[in-house]
């Protein structure tokens, strides 16, 4: 498994844990537990692979921890 790195944070308008993987655009999912999220996001960022590599899209490495300023 790839090991992108997911930003998960609790959204009060939808009522539910939304995980985003910066690198992969547009790459995120939802869940009404931080489990359950976690799950939904790892099946997406398959999907979002198998999309990029049946449209012969770029598919960027992962790069690990990231740095904030």
């Amino acid at each position: 498994m790839l090991k992108y790195q997911i930003v998960m944070y609790w959204s009060e308008e939808d009522g539910a844990y939304i995980p985003e993987v910066p690198e992969l655009a547009g790459c995120m999912a939802d869940g009404a537990t931080y489990r359950e999220a976690l799950q939904n996001v790892e099946v997406i960022i398959n999907e979002w692979i198998e999309t990029a590599i049946a449209l012969n899209r770029y598919i960027p490495e992962p790069k690990g921890k990231l740095m904030y300023a």
